[in-house]
């Protein structure tokens, strides 16, 4: 046996290189492909919505909250909601939820698939009877179509609360 060619003799070097390079190229496909599977493609995607909302409380015999869309991402009317607790006189209503944005909208005619921008706005409680109290409280909810996804943008408290 030569072993000056057996020390200089390199043939064994590419099948290894090719085999890890390989097994390499076959655990990306398998994680790349997983990840599809089990829908972890699709949670990047889902994000709340950037949004600033503001509060005005009239009290008096007024007795009203206007929540206002400052600025920032638009979104579906269908997917806010305005919830709370003490936001009328009535006691069977103990869920605390006074509804979808487009139930109590302001300005002009809202419907379910119309768009909250900035400077749209919703008003609760315009009457004494149903007015709302100075110890309220509430929430401007987001939740998705799908119902995968609820997040709460904005919370008021009243003077009282």
């Amino acid at each position: 046996m030569d072993i000056k060619r057996l020390i200089n003799d390199d043939d064994a070097v590419s099948p290894v290189i090719g085999v890890i390079l390989m097994v390499a190229i076959t655990v990306i496909l398998a994680a790349v492909i997983a990840s599809f599977v089990l829908g972890l493609g699709d949670q990047a995607q889902q994000t709340t919505p950037q949004t600033s909302f503001s509060f005005d409380y009239e009290g008096g015999e007024e007795r009203a909250l206007t929540i206002t869309h400052d600025g920032g991402d638009t979104i579906s009317a269908s997917e806010l909601y305005i919830r709370g607790s003490n936001m009328d006189n009535d006691t069977s209503n103990g869920d605390g939820n006074t509804g979808l944005w487009t139930s109590t909208a302001v300005d002009g005619d809202v419907n379910s698939d119309s768009e909250v921008t900035a400077g749209n706005g919703a008003r609760i409680g315009d009457d004494a009877d149903d007015g709302v109290p100075s110890n309220y409280q509430v929430r401007v909810v987001f939740e998705s179509q799908e119902g995968d996804n609820s997040a709460t943008l904005a919370q008021d408290e009243g003077p009282d609360a």
